[in-house]
């Protein structure tokens, strides 16, 4: 049988096997370079939860060993479990793919590769029923990651019984220095922000996670630019020294605080910045009803500072484990 016979052309000729969905779910690592994308899918989660902005994703990326797929429009997210980095784990599916497929999806991606359960990690409560009803096996409530919401007017204005303490604070500073002045983060005054911050440092009963956060901000100053967020200064004295300085991320209604740092050596920095931030991003976002100052990480002191501005809400993220 001759090279160019068509039988011999038929034995030989590769069929490519249709590739799964399952297979068709590439997961990549995160990079500044993929924050457009991601900007586009995450309003469409419908939560207030930090896990569905810019911040909450791309500054943990590393500790959560987070990668992200895009299947039929839909945001898949795949990384650890937030109270076990070993335990992997998917974030809830944001766009247009009904929950029941996306579930399917991500069922056979995981048999597909070791067997491991399928598990959702920062679940905001409002999703939990959904899951529930496709089978979850197991829901666990993820304490030290709950999140803190404030009313934006409450906190720009401190008024009220509950925040005359932190008022009084705000008050003093501004009495004991008439010269403060908050101005927004820029090129002209970053590396000053810089070493303020490689100056500033404040012990966290977790270790580990202070060290994973002050690399995240860091990281943060120096690629500001290509972030969507907000920052501002405060300072005082002639010499304007920097006291304390804020970043945030604007969704929706709501502001999310994702860097909060100050000079604890000075009375009332802290209660300042966090007053002026917010009511300098009232002023630019008409639109924020409230404020998302995060988790406190199952941190004592960081509990204790959150509570005691009084939260509207706590914002409740739970594992869940599918069948």
């Amino acid at each position: 049988m001759t090279p160019s016979s068509p039988s011999r052309l038929y034995e030989t000729a590769a069929i490519p096997r249709p590739r799964t969905t399952a297979e068709r779910l590439r997961f990549k690592p995160m990079g500044l370079d993929d924050i457009p994308v991601l900007r586009r899918f995450l309003p469409l989660g419908g939560v207030r939860t930090c896990d569905f902005t810019i911040g909450g994703l791309m500054m943990w990326a590393e500790y959560f060993s987070y990668s992200y797929a895009i299947l039929e429009d839909t945001l898949f997210v795949k990384g650890v479990t937030e109270d076990d980095v070993t335990r992997p784990a998917f974030s809830f599916p944001v766009g247009p793919m009904p929950l029941g497929r996306a579930v399917r999806v991500l069922k056979d991606y995981c048999r597909a590769n070791g067997a491991m359960p399928l598990t959702f990690s920062a679940v905001p409560e409002e999703k939990v029923a959904a899951l529930r009803a496709l089978g979850a096996a197991e829901t666990t409530l993820l304490e030290d990651w709950q999140d803190y919401l404030y009313s934006a007017e409450a906190l720009a204005t401190l008024t009220g019984k509950k925040l005359s303490k932190k008022r009084n604070h705000v008050n003093r500073f501004m009495a004991e220095h008439p010269d403060r002045e908050l101005t927004p983060i820029s090129q002209d005054n970053i590396e000053a922000v810089k070493e303020f911050y490689h100056a500033c440092r404040l012990p966290l009963s977790k270790p580990a996670l202070a060290d994973i956060e002050r690399q995240q901000v860091l990281d943060v100053l120096d690629h500001l630019e290509s972030y969507p967020f907000e920052g501002a200064v405060l300072t005082v004295g002639p010499d304007r020294r920097i006291v304390a300085f804020a970043i945030g991320e604007v969704a929706a209604d709501t502001l999310y605080v994702h860097i909060e740092k100050m000079d604890h050596s000075v009375s009332g920095a802290g209660e300042t910045i966090n007053k002026m931030f917010a009511e300098l991003m009232c002023r630019r976002h008409r639109e924020i009803a409230c404020i998302n100052r995060e988790e406190d990480t199952g941190d004592p002191g960081l509990r204790a500072a959150k509570e005691s501005y009084h939260p509207m809400a706590m914002l409740r993220k739970y594992n869940v484990t599918m069948l």
